[in-house]
């Protein structure tokens, strides 16, 4: 019979059934975030016994939270967490990214969900995908940046045009962004984390700018300079 001193014991953490309980989590997920590394081992404390750190609910939280709201894959939380362990500020981090990606918003379509919420065929969307003129994040899934396109390429397709004749939209593109991270590890190579996260979070955000007031005033100036829509002048 247990004394009073081991009934007054407080437990050294939460078995699984309380982790499931509490974090709403199925244990074979719980598991693979452990085997992941994303969740420490419990501690066993005999062969049928063992009793994970309180902080697992924290952790479990902010796991959701990087990949519903942040869209983060697990290989890159799991980095951010070893970061966080290491005592490192990851608040710059999860900034960047969400000014890259920006919030999670709207379910994933899979491809015959996405052909019917935009009007391409199973055809069309692989050509689009191989022309990298369709660039979903996660293979096979598209989220709501890629269902707004794709009407636009269905109706661009059934006026007549190609993939081939958007075909240098990637093209030039790969460009313009092989010349911006060149710039910006020039100038954040040789800062620490944070710091290179805080600059390299400006320089998006003014490559974003850039981007779009060079392309479009470009645009405008060639049609302001031409007599009309029949003017040769527009094509050069």
């Amino acid at each position: 019979m247990p004394t009073r001193d081991a009934a007054a014991k407080p437990k050294p953490g939460l078995r699984m059934k309380e982790l499931v309980a509490l974090s709403g989590l199925p244990k074979s997920t719980l598991l693979y975030y452990v085997e992941q590394g994303l969740l420490p081992a419990p501690v066993k404390t005999s062969p049928n016994m063992a009793y994970y750190p309180p902080q697992c609910l924290e952790r479990l939280a902010l796991i959701k939270t990087l990949q519903t709201r942040h869209r983060l894959p697990l290989q890159k939380i799991k980095h951010l967490l070893s970061l966080r362990d290491q005592g490192q500020e990851i608040t710059p981090l999860i900034e960047l990214n969400q000014a890259i990606f920006g919030e999670g918003g709207g379910p994933l379509l899979d491809r015959q969900a996405f052909c019917q919420a935009t009007g391409l065929s199973p055809e069309q969307l692989d050509q689009l995908v191989a022309a990298n003129l369709l660039l979903p994040l996660q293979d096979s899934l598209f989220d709501q940046q890629d269902a707004a396109m794709g009407p636009l390429y269905a109706g661009a397709l059934g006026r007549g045009l190609t993939v081939g004749d958007m075909a240098f939209y990637p093209r030039l593109g790969k460009q313009i962004v092989d010349q911006e991270m060149g710039l910006r590890h020039r100038l954040t190579s040789h800062l620490p984390i944070t710091q290179d996260a805080a600059l390299t979070l400006q320089m998006v955000q003014g490559a974003r700018a850039t981007r779009s007031y060079v392309i479009d005033r470009l645009f405008q100036r060639r049609v302001a300079a031409s007599r009309d829509l029949k003017d040769e002048g527009l094509l050069s």
